[in-house]
C-alpha cells in the first residue's frame, strides 16, 4: 500500500470548501465533513497509509473520488524541461523576436530604473550599438525563425529614440532582407523625444509604441526626471502627446501606455488619472509593479491604503463579470487580471490522469525564443529584464551564436530545487524562472526558494477568486463549467 498522503491542496471560500488535485489538475468542491477528514490527513505528522484507506471506507465521497482517479499520491520523480532534448532544433527554427539595445544612454534618470544605480546591473553609459552589430541581430533573428511567419524587432535602451537614425537604418535593412516573412517593429520610449519626423517615420512603418507614463504630474515627476536638470518630465511628455494626438489621431489610437506602480504612491490617484484624463483615457493602459529583482537594498513596500484601493478595484472587476457593475467603470490598471485568471485556471489548466514521472514546474520560458535581448555589444540574454552584469544569464553572442549548455541550465532551473519542487502543490503553476535564482555568477537554490511562499499564496488567491466567481454564477466558458466538480 502506498503510504504517502494524497497530493492535494485544500482551500475554502465564503461559499464552499475545495480540493485542488495536483495530479489531475482538477478543482473539486466537497462538503465540510470530507474537508475536515482531508485536513486531518494533511496535518498528521505521523501519517500512515492505512488512515487514508480507512477514511475512504467510511466516507462515500472520498471513496468515489478515489475510484474516479482523484487523490493520487504520485509525485514527479525527476525535474526536466520537456524542450531540453530538442532545444537546439527549437531555437534554430522558432525564434519570434529580438530586442536590440540600440543605446545604453538615456536622457532621463528614473529612480526605479534597473540602470539607475539602485540595482545590481550596469548603469547608463554613452554607448551605442553599431549598425554592423544591429545587422547581425536582424540576420540572427531571420536565420533562426524558419518556422515562424511573423517576427518582431524591438528597440530598447536607455532611450531608444536617442538613436533614431540607427533605428531608421535597421528597419530599412530588415525589410530589405526579410523577403517571404512578415516583420514587425516595436519600441518602448519615455515619450520626451517625439518630433514630426520621428512620428511620421514610425507611423509609416507601423511601429508599435509603448510609452512609459506613471500617472499625474506629481506622481510621474517624483521618479521620472531629466538627467541634466533633475526636473520632472511630465510636462514635456504631455506636450508631445497632445501634438501626437492632434496631428496623427489614428496612429495615436495604437499607442499603449505602461505605468510602473510605486507602492509609495496612491493607487486611487493613479487610477483616477488614467480613467479621467481626456488625452489618454481611451488608450490601452498596462501596469507593472516596481521590480525588486536585482535590487541592492530591499525597501519596505507595505502600504495598507494602496492595498485597500487596489483590492477595491479588483472587487469591481469581479462585480462587472457578474453583471452587477458597469464594466466601463472598472480600472484599466487591473483589467488584465480577469484575462490572466481565465488563462491560468481555465485555458492552461489542462486536465490529466496523473503527473508524469519527468516534468518541469511552470515559470521558465525557453530562453532566446520569445524575447531574445541583444545588448549594444551583441551579447545575448533571455530577455531585457535580466541583469546585464550576470554571467549566468549571458547565453551567447551574435558572433558565436547560442550557448546551449547555459540555456539548458537556465531552462531547467527547477533542478536546483528539485527535492522541494516535487513536493510542492503549486508545481504546475509556479511562476519562477532563473532570474529568481540569479546571483550573477551562479544559480542559488536558497534565493529561488525564498520566493516560493509568495507564489503559493498568490496561486491560492487565484483559485479562490476563480471558485468564488463560479459560486455566484459566472461560468468562464459554458463548455467548461465542469472544470469545478461538485461531489
Amino acid at each position: 500500500m502506498n503510504k504517502e498522503k494524497p497530493f492535494i491542496h485544500l482551500f475554502e471560500t465564503q461559499g464552499g470548501k475545495y480540493i485542488f488535485d495536483v495530479n489531475t489538475n482538477a478543482i473539486i468542491k466537497i462538503n465540510n465533513e470530507t474537508y475536515r477528514m482531508l485536513e486531518d490527513l494533511l496535518e498528521d505528522k505521523n501519517y500512515i497509509g492505512e488512515k487514508f484507506q480507512s477514511y475512504c471506507e467510511s466516507n462515500y465521497i472520498l471513496k468515489e473520488l478515489k475510484e474516479k482517479g482523484f487523490l493520487s499520491s504520485k509525485r514527479v520523480k525527476k525535474v526536466v524541461h520537456p524542450v531540453s532534448d530538442i532545444l537546439e532544433d527549437y531555437l534554430q527554427n522558432k525564434m519570434s523576436m529580438i530586442i536590440l539595445q540600440v543605446t545604453q544612454q538615456c536622457n532621463l534618470r528614473c529612480d526605479y530604473c534597473p540602470y539607475s544605480g539602485g540595482y545590481v546591473n550596469r548603469s547608463h553609459k554613452n554607448v551605442r550599438m553599431s549598425f554592423e552589430t544591429a545587422k547581425k541581430g536582424v540576420e540572427f533573428l531571420l536565420d533562426n525563425s524558419r518556422e515562424v511567419d511573423v517576427v518582431n524587432i524591438g528597440f530598447y535602451g536607455g532611450e531608444p529614440l536617442l538613436e533614431f537614425e540607427l533605428i531608421k537604418k535597421i528597419i530599412a535593412y530588415a525589410k530589405e532582407i526579410s523577403e517571404g516573412k512578415t516583420i514587425t517593429f516595436s519600441t518602448t520610449t519615455n515619450g520626451t523625444l517625439f518630433t514630426k519626423e520621428i512620428i511620421e517615420f514610425l507611423m509609416e512603418h507601423d511601429v508599435q509604441i509603448s510609452i512609459s507614463l506613471d500617472g499625474p504630474k506629481e506622481v510621474h515627476d517624483r521618479n521620472r526626471k531629466f538627467a541634466v536638470t533633475g526636473c520632472g518630465s511630465f510636462d514635456k511628455v504631455n506636450k508631445n502627446l497632445q501634438f501626437f494626438k492632434e496631428n496623427y489621431p489614428e496612429y495615436f489610437k495604437k499607442i499603449s501606455f505602461n505605468t510602473v506602480l510605486d507602492r509609495k504612491d496612491s493607487f486611487g490617484c493613479i487610477n483616477k488619472f488614467f480613467t479621467d484624463y481626456d488625452l489618454i483615457k481611451d488608450s490601452m493602459i498596462t501596469s507593472t509593479e516596481m521590480s525588486l529583482q536585482y535590487i541592492k537594498t530591499e525597501e519596505n513596500m507595505e502600504n495598507e491604503e494602496y492595498d485597500i484601493q487596489l483590492n477595491y478595484e479588483l472587487f469591481k472587476i469581479h462585480l462587472a463579470r457578474l453583471n452587477r457593475f458597469d464594466n466601463n467603470k472598472t480600472s484599466k490598471l487591473v483589467k488584465g487580471y480577469f484575462d490572466f485568471l481565465k488563462k491560468a485556471l481555465l485555458d492552461d489548466r489542462v486536465r490529466s490522469k496523473e503527473l508524469s514521472d519527468i516534468e518541469h514546474h511552470g515559470g521558465p520560458c525557453i530562453p532566446g525564443a520569445t524575447r531574445l535581448f541583444a545588448d549594444v555589444n551583441g551579447n545575448l540574454y533571455p530577455c531585457e529584464r535580466v541583469s546585464e552584469e550576470s554571467e549566468v544569464m549571458r547565453i551567447g553572442t551574435l558572433d558565436s551564436g547560442f550557448d546551449y549548455d547555459k540555456i539548458r541550465r537556465i531552462l531547467n532551473v527547477g533542478q536546483i530545487t528539485e527535492k522541494s519542487c516535487t513536493k510542492c502543490w503549486a508545481f504546475r503553476f509556479c511562476t519562477l524562472c532563473a532570474a529568481s535564482a540569479d546571483e550573477l555568477d551562479r544559480l542559488s537554490a536558497g534565493k529561488k526558494k525564498a520566493n516560493c511562499a509568495s507564489v503559493r499564496f498568490e496561486l491560492e488567491e487565484h483559485l479562490k477568486d476563480y471558485c468564488m466567481l463560479n459560486e455566484f454564477g459566472y461560468h468562464f466558458n459554458d463548455t467548461n463549467i465542469l472544470q469545478i466538480v461538485e461531489v
